[in-house]
């Protein structure tokens, strides 16, 4: 992989200043963060380490491992959370840090099938409860998530380039 140095941070960039969230996992290249999120359990946010505002700023091998670890946390997401779908969502309009947001969803969350960032529609008290429920269940699920996911990205070794 081609080596990127950390001389490009942001004193203003709240993702330069902080993690973000839990750390799961990281390397000098990358970290995912467990978003602190009740509403929307096992949101998962993968962010790149350098002060970055675009995919195209990365040399082609490092995209490629920062999307090797978007396709992982998808993957375990997938796995354990068995949600009905998974958005990805790359803005930086906010902050302007390139960073990935995976939110796994089912269709009775509070905002679906709109995007979570929106105002939630309007649900019965039937809804409300049923979402209650499901949430209660996933949110039992995420300590086996989580540790799935560390064990996952450390194993599939991102951003280690082989010796000779």
């Amino acid at each position: 992989m081609t080596q990127l140095t950390m001389t490009q941070l942001s004193d203003t960039c709240p993702l330069c200043r902080e993690a973000g969230g839990a750390i799961v996992w990281k390397n000098q290249q990358m970290r995912v963060i467990a978003v602190d999120e009740p509403a929307h359990p096992g949101f998962t946010r993968v962010i790149w380490q350098e002060h970055i505002a675009e995919m195209t700023q990365l040399p082609p091998q490092a995209r490629n491992d920062f999307m090797e670890a978007v396709w992982l946390v998808e993957q375990v997401q997938r796995q354990i959370l068995k949600p009905h779908k998974i958005n990805l969502a790359q803005f930086g309009n906010m902050v302007p840090h390139l960073h990935w947001h995976i939110i796994p969803r089912w269709t009775d969350d509070s905002h679906f099938p709109d995007a979570i960032w929106a105002a939630p529609p309007a649900r019965t008290p039937e809804q409300t409860a049923a979402w209650a429920r499901r949430k209660a269940d996933i949110h039992a699920q995420l300590p086996q998530y989580w540790a799935e996911l560390q064990k996952t990205l450390q194993c599939n070794n991102i951003g280690i380039t082989p010796g000779p």
